[in-house]
Protein backbone atom coordinates (compact mmCIF):
# COMPACT_ATOMS: atom_id res chain seq x y z
CA UNK A 1 0.00 0.00 0.00
CA UNK A 2 1.64 3.22 -1.13
CA UNK A 3 0.75 6.56 0.40
CA UNK A 4 -1.61 8.66 -1.58
CA UNK A 5 -4.01 11.23 -0.28
CA UNK A 6 -7.05 9.25 0.73
CA UNK A 7 -10.34 10.67 1.86
CA UNK A 8 -11.81 9.68 5.18
CA UNK A 9 -14.85 8.30 3.36
CA UNK A 10 -12.68 6.00 1.28
CA UNK A 11 -10.66 4.89 4.30
CA UNK A 12 -13.85 4.14 6.18
CA UNK A 13 -15.32 2.18 3.27
CA UNK A 14 -12.17 0.08 2.83
CA UNK A 15 -11.85 -0.59 6.52
CA UNK A 16 -15.49 -1.58 6.92
CA UNK A 17 -15.08 -4.11 4.13
CA UNK A 18 -11.88 -5.43 5.68
CA UNK A 19 -13.34 -5.95 9.14
CA UNK A 20 -16.81 -7.12 8.15
CA UNK A 21 -17.90 -9.83 10.52
CA UNK A 22 -17.61 -8.02 13.82
CA UNK A 23 -14.92 -6.51 16.00
CA UNK A 24 -16.01 -6.37 19.63
CA UNK A 25 -15.61 -10.08 20.17
CA UNK A 26 -12.19 -10.38 18.58
CA UNK A 27 -9.24 -11.31 20.70
CA UNK A 28 -5.71 -11.63 19.43
CA UNK A 29 -4.81 -11.40 15.80
CA UNK A 30 -1.59 -10.97 13.91
CA UNK A 31 -1.19 -10.56 10.20
CA UNK A 32 1.96 -11.18 8.23
CA UNK A 33 3.22 -8.49 5.96
CA UNK A 34 2.10 -9.04 2.40
CA UNK A 35 4.77 -10.75 0.34
CA UNK A 36 6.86 -12.02 3.23
CA UNK A 37 6.82 -15.23 5.19
CA UNK A 38 6.00 -14.70 8.83
CA UNK A 39 8.87 -15.45 11.20
CA UNK A 40 8.20 -18.41 13.47
CA UNK A 41 7.95 -17.65 17.17
CA UNK A 42 5.96 -19.58 19.76
CA UNK A 43 5.06 -16.64 21.98
CA UNK A 44 2.73 -18.72 24.17
CA UNK A 45 5.49 -21.19 24.99
CA UNK A 46 7.96 -18.39 25.68
CA UNK A 47 5.56 -16.52 27.93
CA UNK A 48 3.69 -19.26 29.79
CA UNK A 49 5.88 -19.62 32.90
CA UNK A 50 6.36 -15.89 33.28
CA UNK A 51 2.67 -15.08 32.91
CA UNK A 52 1.50 -17.82 35.28
CA UNK A 53 4.02 -16.76 37.92
CA UNK A 54 2.92 -13.14 37.74
CA UNK A 55 -0.80 -13.87 37.67
CA UNK A 56 -0.60 -16.29 40.58
CA UNK A 57 0.93 -13.54 42.68
CA UNK A 58 -1.72 -11.06 41.55
CA UNK A 59 -4.50 -13.36 42.79
CA UNK A 60 -3.63 -12.18 46.29
CA UNK A 61 -3.97 -8.47 45.47
CA UNK A 62 -7.42 -6.85 45.57
CA UNK A 63 -8.38 -4.19 43.03
CA UNK A 64 -7.41 -0.66 44.03
CA UNK A 65 -8.86 2.22 42.03
CA UNK A 66 -8.37 5.97 42.05
CA UNK A 67 -11.12 6.43 44.66
CA UNK A 68 -8.73 5.03 47.29
CA UNK A 69 -6.53 8.12 46.96
CA UNK A 70 -7.79 11.59 47.72
CA UNK A 71 -6.43 14.25 45.39
CA UNK A 72 -6.74 17.41 47.47
CA UNK A 73 -5.53 19.74 44.72
CA UNK A 74 -7.86 18.32 42.07
CA UNK A 75 -10.62 20.54 40.68
CA UNK A 76 -12.62 17.37 40.04
CA UNK A 77 -14.39 14.84 42.21
CA UNK A 78 -13.62 11.49 43.81
CA UNK A 79 -14.13 9.54 40.58
CA UNK A 80 -12.10 11.88 38.37
CA UNK A 81 -8.58 10.81 37.45
CA UNK A 82 -6.06 13.43 38.54
CA UNK A 83 -2.34 13.84 37.94
CA UNK A 84 0.14 16.69 37.87
CA UNK A 85 2.58 17.62 35.12
CA UNK A 86 5.84 15.79 35.66
CA UNK A 87 8.31 18.45 34.69
CA UNK A 88 6.86 21.40 36.61
CA UNK A 89 8.54 22.81 39.71
CA UNK A 90 8.24 25.70 42.17
CA UNK A 91 9.76 28.90 40.84
CA UNK A 92 12.83 29.76 43.00
CA UNK A 93 12.18 33.43 42.31
CA UNK A 94 8.52 33.12 43.34
CA UNK A 95 8.06 30.01 45.53
CA UNK A 96 4.35 30.62 46.07
CA UNK A 97 3.63 31.49 42.45
CA UNK A 98 2.88 29.41 39.36
CA UNK A 99 5.15 26.47 38.71
CA UNK A 100 7.83 26.62 35.99
CA UNK A 101 8.91 23.87 33.60
CA UNK A 102 12.16 21.87 33.72
CA UNK A 103 11.77 19.55 30.74
CA UNK A 104 12.69 15.95 31.46
CA UNK A 105 13.23 16.38 35.19
CA UNK A 106 10.41 14.80 37.20
CA UNK A 107 9.23 16.61 40.32
CA UNK A 108 8.90 13.90 43.02
CA UNK A 109 6.48 16.02 45.07
CA UNK A 110 3.75 16.04 42.42
CA UNK A 111 0.60 13.94 42.89
CA UNK A 112 0.98 10.57 41.17
CA UNK A 113 -1.22 8.21 43.22
CA UNK A 114 -3.95 7.93 40.57
CA UNK A 115 -1.40 7.31 37.84
CA UNK A 116 0.32 4.61 39.88
CA UNK A 117 -3.00 2.92 40.63
CA UNK A 118 -3.84 2.90 36.92
CA UNK A 119 -0.44 1.43 36.06
CA UNK A 120 -0.83 -1.33 38.64
CA UNK A 121 -4.28 -2.13 37.26
CA UNK A 122 -2.80 -2.34 33.77
CA UNK A 123 -0.03 -4.63 35.02
CA UNK A 124 -2.33 -6.98 36.90
CA UNK A 125 -5.57 -7.31 34.93
CA UNK A 126 -4.02 -8.15 31.51
CA UNK A 127 -1.64 -10.62 33.17
CA UNK A 128 -4.61 -12.38 34.76
CA UNK A 129 -6.42 -12.47 31.42
CA UNK A 130 -3.30 -13.80 29.70
CA UNK A 131 -2.92 -16.51 32.36
CA UNK A 132 -6.55 -17.55 31.84
CA UNK A 133 -5.96 -17.66 28.09
CA UNK A 134 -2.91 -19.91 28.52
CA UNK A 135 -4.18 -22.22 31.28
CA UNK A 136 -7.99 -22.01 31.40
CA UNK A 137 -7.64 -21.82 35.21
CA UNK A 138 -10.81 -19.94 36.16
CA UNK A 139 -9.53 -18.07 39.26
CA UNK A 140 -7.40 -15.94 36.92
CA UNK A 141 -10.43 -14.92 34.87
CA UNK A 142 -12.60 -14.32 37.92
CA UNK A 143 -10.02 -12.03 39.49
CA UNK A 144 -9.53 -10.14 36.24
CA UNK A 145 -13.29 -9.54 36.21
CA UNK A 146 -13.11 -8.19 39.79
CA UNK A 147 -10.64 -5.56 38.58
CA UNK A 148 -12.89 -4.58 35.70
CA UNK A 149 -15.93 -4.20 37.94
CA UNK A 150 -14.00 -2.04 40.39
CA UNK A 151 -12.56 0.30 37.76
CA UNK A 152 -15.49 0.64 35.37
CA UNK A 153 -18.75 -0.65 36.89
CA UNK A 154 -19.00 -0.30 40.67
CA UNK A 155 -20.58 3.09 41.49
CA UNK A 156 -18.43 3.37 44.62
CA UNK A 157 -15.04 2.82 42.98
CA UNK A 158 -15.35 3.40 39.23
CA UNK A 159 -13.36 5.98 37.29
CA UNK A 160 -15.21 8.54 35.19
CA UNK A 161 -14.71 8.10 31.40
CA UNK A 162 -13.05 11.47 30.84
CA UNK A 163 -9.73 13.09 31.72
CA UNK A 164 -10.17 16.84 32.22
CA UNK A 165 -7.96 16.98 35.33
CA UNK A 166 -4.87 15.08 34.18
CA UNK A 167 -1.41 16.67 34.29
CA UNK A 168 -2.55 19.82 36.04
CA UNK A 169 0.06 22.47 36.78
CA UNK A 170 -0.16 24.30 40.07
CA UNK A 171 -0.92 27.96 39.63
CA UNK A 172 -1.52 27.55 35.90
CA UNK A 173 -4.16 25.00 34.78
CA UNK A 174 -6.46 22.45 36.41
CA UNK A 175 -5.78 19.95 33.62
CA UNK A 176 -4.13 19.71 30.21
CA UNK A 177 -4.50 17.74 27.01
CA UNK A 178 -1.03 16.28 27.63
CA UNK A 179 -2.57 14.26 30.46
CA UNK A 180 -4.45 12.04 28.03
CA UNK A 181 -1.25 10.05 27.61
CA UNK A 182 -1.80 8.77 31.16
CA UNK A 183 -4.52 6.40 29.91
CA UNK A 184 -2.30 4.52 27.46
CA UNK A 185 -2.39 1.93 30.24
CA UNK A 186 -5.99 1.16 29.36
CA UNK A 187 -4.98 -0.01 25.87
CA UNK A 188 -3.91 -3.47 27.00
CA UNK A 189 -6.83 -3.63 29.42
CA UNK A 190 -9.24 -3.13 26.52
CA UNK A 191 -7.27 -5.68 24.54
CA UNK A 192 -7.61 -8.22 27.34
CA UNK A 193 -11.35 -8.01 27.96
CA UNK A 194 -12.49 -10.15 24.97
CA UNK A 195 -10.24 -12.99 26.17
CA UNK A 196 -12.47 -13.37 29.23
CA UNK A 197 -15.62 -14.07 27.24
CA UNK A 198 -15.01 -17.81 27.12
CA UNK A 199 -14.70 -17.85 30.90
CA UNK A 200 -18.21 -16.42 31.35
CA UNK A 201 -17.05 -14.37 34.34
CA UNK A 202 -18.89 -11.26 33.14
CA UNK A 203 -22.61 -11.13 32.56
CA UNK A 204 -24.03 -9.88 29.29
CA UNK A 205 -25.07 -6.67 31.04
CA UNK A 206 -21.64 -6.19 32.58
CA UNK A 207 -19.93 -6.60 29.23
CA UNK A 208 -22.33 -4.11 27.71
CA UNK A 209 -21.49 -1.66 30.49
CA UNK A 210 -17.78 -2.07 29.80
CA UNK A 211 -18.36 -1.35 26.13
CA UNK A 212 -20.41 1.69 27.12
CA UNK A 213 -17.61 3.01 29.38
CA UNK A 214 -15.07 2.83 26.57
CA UNK A 215 -17.54 4.27 24.08
CA UNK A 216 -18.11 7.22 26.42
CA UNK A 217 -14.37 7.71 26.80
CA UNK A 218 -13.92 7.53 23.04
CA UNK A 219 -16.53 10.25 22.65
CA UNK A 220 -14.61 12.46 25.08
CA UNK A 221 -11.27 11.70 23.43
CA UNK A 222 -12.55 12.60 19.98
CA UNK A 223 -14.95 15.47 20.72
CA UNK A 224 -13.62 17.38 23.73
CA UNK A 225 -11.17 20.27 23.40
CA UNK A 226 -8.40 18.43 25.32
CA UNK A 227 -8.98 15.36 23.18
CA UNK A 228 -8.66 17.15 19.87
CA UNK A 229 -5.63 19.07 21.13
CA UNK A 230 -3.92 15.80 22.02
CA UNK A 231 -4.86 14.33 18.66
CA UNK A 232 -3.05 17.19 16.96
CA UNK A 233 0.16 16.86 19.00
CA UNK A 234 2.99 16.12 16.59
CA UNK A 235 5.15 13.80 18.70
CA UNK A 236 4.56 10.66 20.77
CA UNK A 237 1.46 12.27 22.29
CA UNK A 238 -0.25 12.21 18.90
CA UNK A 239 0.83 8.61 18.38
CA UNK A 240 -0.52 7.58 21.77
CA UNK A 241 -3.84 9.28 21.03
CA UNK A 242 -4.22 7.17 17.89
CA UNK A 243 -3.10 4.03 19.72
CA UNK A 244 -5.75 4.55 22.38
CA UNK A 245 -8.54 5.48 20.00
CA UNK A 246 -7.71 2.55 17.72
CA UNK A 247 -7.86 -0.09 20.46
CA UNK A 248 -10.90 1.40 22.18
CA UNK A 249 -12.64 1.64 18.80
CA UNK A 250 -11.83 -2.00 18.10
CA UNK A 251 -13.27 -3.03 21.47
CA UNK A 252 -16.44 -1.02 20.90
CA UNK A 253 -16.72 -1.96 17.19
CA UNK A 254 -16.58 1.68 16.10
CA UNK A 255 -15.70 1.30 12.42
CA UNK A 256 -15.72 5.02 11.71
CA UNK A 257 -12.99 5.65 14.28
CA UNK A 258 -11.00 2.62 13.17
CA UNK A 259 -10.98 3.99 9.62
CA UNK A 260 -10.08 7.43 10.92
CA UNK A 261 -7.08 5.97 12.77
CA UNK A 262 -5.87 4.29 9.58
CA UNK A 263 -6.07 7.64 7.82
CA UNK A 264 -4.39 9.41 10.74
CA UNK A 265 -1.49 6.95 10.76
CA UNK A 266 -0.90 7.23 7.02
CA UNK A 267 -1.63 10.89 6.53
CA UNK A 268 -0.25 12.44 9.71
CA UNK A 269 1.87 10.26 11.98
CA UNK A 270 4.32 8.83 9.47
CA UNK A 271 4.71 12.04 7.39
CA UNK A 272 5.27 14.29 10.42
CA UNK A 273 7.35 11.99 12.60
CA UNK A 274 9.63 9.80 10.48
CA UNK A 275 12.66 11.40 8.82
CA UNK A 276 14.26 10.19 5.60
CA UNK A 277 16.90 8.21 7.53
CA UNK A 278 14.25 6.61 9.73
CA UNK A 279 14.98 8.72 12.79
CA UNK A 280 12.28 10.44 14.86
CA UNK A 281 13.43 14.08 15.04
CA UNK A 282 10.60 15.23 17.32
CA UNK A 283 11.75 12.72 19.93
CA UNK A 284 15.48 13.20 19.38
CA UNK A 285 15.26 16.87 20.29
CA UNK A 286 13.80 16.11 23.73
CA UNK A 287 15.79 15.73 26.95
CA UNK A 288 15.06 11.99 27.00
CA UNK A 289 15.69 11.14 23.33
CA UNK A 290 16.49 7.45 23.79
CA UNK A 291 13.43 6.64 25.88
CA UNK A 292 11.11 8.78 23.76
CA UNK A 293 12.26 7.17 20.52
CA UNK A 294 11.60 3.71 21.93
CA UNK A 295 8.26 4.85 23.34
CA UNK A 296 7.07 6.37 20.08
CA UNK A 297 8.15 3.35 18.07
CA UNK A 298 6.22 1.11 20.45
CA UNK A 299 3.12 3.26 19.99
CA UNK A 300 3.44 3.30 16.19
CA UNK A 301 4.02 -0.46 16.04
CA UNK A 302 1.07 -1.11 18.32
CA UNK A 303 -1.11 1.02 16.05
CA UNK A 304 -0.09 -1.20 13.13
CA UNK A 305 -0.80 -4.31 15.17
CA UNK A 306 -4.27 -3.06 16.13
CA UNK A 307 -5.35 -1.80 12.72
CA UNK A 308 -3.75 -4.13 10.19
CA UNK A 309 -5.92 -6.68 8.45
CA UNK A 310 -5.18 -8.93 5.49
CA UNK A 311 -6.62 -6.17 3.28
CA UNK A 312 -5.30 -3.08 5.08
CA UNK A 313 -1.66 -3.73 5.87
CA UNK A 314 -0.17 -0.77 7.69
CA UNK A 315 3.12 -2.63 8.12
CA UNK A 316 3.83 -2.29 4.41
CA UNK A 317 2.70 1.33 4.25
CA UNK A 318 5.41 3.80 3.31
CA UNK A 319 5.62 7.24 1.80
CA UNK A 320 6.81 7.83 -1.74
CA UNK A 321 10.34 8.51 -0.44
CA UNK A 322 10.42 5.22 1.51
CA UNK A 323 9.66 6.60 4.95
CA UNK A 324 7.70 4.18 7.09
CA UNK A 325 7.82 2.10 10.22
CA UNK A 326 10.24 -0.46 8.85
CA UNK A 327 12.82 2.23 8.20
CA UNK A 328 12.23 3.73 11.65
CA UNK A 329 12.76 0.38 13.37
CA UNK A 330 15.86 -0.28 11.28
CA UNK A 331 17.28 3.09 12.36
CA UNK A 332 16.76 2.41 16.06
CA UNK A 333 17.58 -1.30 16.23
CA UNK A 334 21.40 -0.96 16.42
CA UNK A 335 21.05 1.33 19.43
CA UNK A 336 18.71 -1.09 21.16
CA UNK A 337 21.11 -3.97 20.51
CA UNK A 338 24.14 -1.92 21.64
CA UNK A 339 23.09 1.16 23.58
CA UNK A 340 26.72 2.22 24.03
CA UNK A 341 26.73 3.20 20.34
CA UNK A 342 23.93 5.78 20.87
CA UNK A 343 25.30 8.93 19.15
CA UNK A 344 22.93 11.42 20.78
CA UNK A 345 22.89 12.89 24.30
CA UNK A 346 21.84 10.43 27.01
CA UNK A 347 18.48 10.88 28.67
CA UNK A 348 18.53 13.19 31.67
CA UNK A 349 16.74 10.53 33.74
CA UNK A 350 16.38 6.73 33.62
CA UNK A 351 18.78 6.27 30.73
CA UNK A 352 20.26 3.17 32.36
CA UNK A 353 16.83 1.56 32.74
CA UNK A 354 16.18 1.17 29.00
CA UNK A 355 15.70 -0.75 26.78
CA UNK A 356 13.17 -3.24 28.12
CA UNK A 357 11.28 -5.83 26.12
CA UNK A 358 9.99 -3.30 23.60
CA UNK A 359 6.84 -4.60 21.89
CA UNK A 360 7.87 -2.90 18.65
CA UNK A 361 10.66 -5.46 18.30
CA UNK A 362 8.18 -8.31 18.54
CA UNK A 363 5.41 -6.86 16.38
CA UNK A 364 7.75 -5.56 13.69
CA UNK A 365 10.03 -8.57 13.90
CA UNK A 366 7.09 -10.79 12.99
CA UNK A 367 5.70 -8.42 10.38
CA UNK A 368 9.02 -7.87 8.61
CA UNK A 369 10.44 -11.37 9.18
CA UNK A 370 13.39 -9.99 11.14
CA UNK A 371 14.78 -12.80 13.27
CA UNK A 372 17.43 -10.53 14.83
CA UNK A 373 14.73 -8.21 16.16
CA UNK A 374 12.83 -11.17 17.61
CA UNK A 375 15.93 -12.62 19.22
CA UNK A 376 16.74 -9.30 20.85
CA UNK A 377 13.14 -9.01 22.09
CA UNK A 378 13.49 -12.38 23.83
CA UNK A 379 16.64 -11.26 25.66
CA UNK A 380 15.31 -8.00 27.09
CA UNK A 381 13.70 -7.54 30.51
CA UNK A 382 9.93 -8.16 30.32
CA UNK A 383 9.13 -7.04 33.87
CA UNK A 384 10.88 -3.82 34.92
CA UNK A 385 10.05 -2.63 38.42
CA UNK A 386 10.83 1.08 38.16
CA UNK A 387 7.48 2.86 37.95
CA UNK A 388 8.72 5.47 35.47
CA UNK A 389 9.85 2.68 33.17
CA UNK A 390 6.51 0.90 33.48
CA UNK A 391 4.82 4.17 32.66
CA UNK A 392 6.49 4.20 29.24
CA UNK A 393 6.02 0.47 28.64
CA UNK A 394 2.25 -0.16 28.49
CA UNK A 395 2.23 -3.30 26.29
CA UNK A 396 3.48 -6.15 28.49
CA UNK A 397 1.43 -9.25 27.61
CA UNK A 398 2.31 -10.32 24.06
CA UNK A 399 0.06 -13.42 24.14
CA UNK A 400 -2.87 -11.00 23.97
CA UNK A 401 -1.49 -9.49 20.78
CA UNK A 402 0.08 -12.14 18.51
Amino acid sequence: MRPVARSFARARREFCIAVAGGLAGTGSHSFARVGRAKAALDVAAIERNRVVRLATGFLQRPPVTITAFRAERSAGGTHDFYSEGDYWWPDPANPNGPYIERDGITNPDNFVAHRHALIQFSVQMPALAAAWHLTRHEPYARHAARHLRAWFLDPATRMNPSLPYAQAVRGRVTGRSWGIIDTIHLVEVARAIPFLQAAAVLSVDEHAELVRWFADYLRWLTQSTPGTQERDAQNNHGSCWVMQVAQFARFTANRDLLAYCVERYQGTLVPTQVASDGSLPLELKRTKPYNYCLFDLDALATICQILSTPDIDLWSFQLADGRGLERALAFMFPYVAAKETWPYPPDVQYFDQFPVRQPSLLFAGLAYDQSAWLELWRKLNPDPQVIEVLRNYPIRQPVLWV
